[in-house]
């Protein structure tokens, strides 16, 4: 952390450091918001005597019943008037630094405008967080990401690919940027068959898949996969885990889902895929994947940056198999997983049967992924964004 010691580090946060949170935040269903109540939590260990303002982003007409403790203030999505009064609340309020958890879709204007104005009114040092980092942007894009880099203090990205993106495609200045990782729970390793007799999966090799489901998932493909998974292993199951994501079932209602149910039908795999459309709690999550053989991100979108659901893969020592989408090409090298190719069930059924076939590899794979997953558990991500906190407010919070 610089040169700055870990004594020093925790003398000076363990002094009020009162961040503002700006994102969407549970019960609101994203992973975004999971993201968000994640860091809050683990940098709230640090800083015990620090107050928390998370101010929350609300859809049109949404009605969430929200932790006090936590949350102080709230955004209407897509009214301006309301960005504006956020902004005095935090100007006017006992905030140090303002945390923007930043993802086009949850900001309000076509491709979340009303956030730079918002920006631009905030008197305290801003820290962006870029959850998404478009590699061919569209639309009012380029200018909204020019604009962060304009209005923040620092900028975080959660891979060094993003600096290059950053700078060939967007032209931005880096040298405000810093790469802090996804974090990932601290997890302790338990017995695979334990695991699974605690879910009732006893004799079953588990293959999931969790998140909230939309088409960027591609888990038609994981599903045409399945038969020749079956061929070789009869006893294979393959759960996906989690709902619709709300966004979509506004848009659509469930049509995606009943499109991959209707492909278990015509496959014949009943047997072999089974749904959970449930927002898993934490520790219903850290169950299922406890009682994973393998894991399986089959997503479509080669260009993305980040994804939790493979960062806690990864953190719970999990067997992986992905398609080569930007994220899993950068955390799954040195032998941490397999790439698949996209929209290709041949090759993920091949990368899954491989780990199911040979123990002695997989155990390989889940001791390279547990131990690369302690480097970015939230314990030590909090440790880097409190040090970006730190350098931010030290002389504001010397001269208060």
């Amino acid at each position: 952390m610089e040169d700055l010691s870990m004594f020093r580090f925790l003398h000076e946060v363990l002094n009020r450091v009162n961040v503002a949170y700006v994102a969407t935040y549970p019960p609101a269903e994203c992973g975004i918001a999971t993201f968000t109540r994640d860091l809050v939590t683990a940098i709230q260990k640090f800083t015990p005597f620090s107050e928390p303002h998370v101010v929350a982003i609300n859809e049109e007409g949404q009605i969430l019943r929200y932790d006090p403790r936590y949350v102080k203030h709230t955004i209407s999505k897509q009214d301006k008037e309301s960005y504006r009064e956020a902004a005095e609340y935090i100007n006017d309020g006992p905030i140090d630094v303002v945390s923007v958890q930043h993802e086009f879709g949850i900001f309000g204007g076509s491709e979340g405008e009303h956030l730079i104005d918002f920006l631009a009114e905030v008197r305290k040092p801003i820290v962006t967080t870029l959850h998404t980092v478009v590699l061919k942007p569209w639309g009012s894009m380029r200018a909204g990401v020019d604009a962060i880099f304009r209005y923040s203090n620092t900028v975080v990205a959660m891979l060094d690919i993003a600096r290059d993106i950053l700078e060939d495609v967007y032209g931005v200045d880096t040298s405000k940027l810093r790469i802090i990782p996804h974090g990932v729970p601290n997890v302790p390793r338990l017995p695979i068959e334990v695991a699974k007799r605690n879910l009732g999966l006893d004799g079953r090799k588990i293959i999931s898949t969790f998140g909230l489901v939309s088409r960027g998932k591609g888990l038609e493909y994981a599903i045409q996969a399945m038969p020749p998974v079956v061929e070789r292993f009869p006893d294979a199951l393959y759960l996906i885990l989690g709902q619709t994501h709300p966004a979509v079932r506004r848009y659509e209602g469930e049509v995606y889902r009943n499109e991959l149910d209707d492909w278990v039908r015509r496959l014949g795999m009943r047997r072999h895929v089974r749904f959970d459309n449930r927002y898993l709690s934490l520790e219903e999550l850290i169950n299922y994947l406890s009682a994973t053989d393998v894991y399986i991100t089959p997503y479509v979108n080669p260009d993305q940056i980040v994804s939790g659901t493979l960062a806690y893969a990864i953190g719970c020592g999990k067997a992986i198999v992905s398609t080569p989408y930007l994220y899993a090409r950068s955390s799954l090298g040195d032998g941490r997983g397999l790439l698949a190719g996209f929209q290709d069930p041949r090759s993920m059924a091949d990368g899954i049967t491989r780990i199911l076939g040979d123990g002695d590899f997989r155990g390989r794979m889940e001791d390279l992924c547990y131990q690369w997953g302690r480097r970015t558990t939230w314990h030590n991500v909090a440790i880097e964004y409190l040090d970006v906190f730190y350098h931010l407010t030290a002389g504001r919070r010397i001269a208060a």
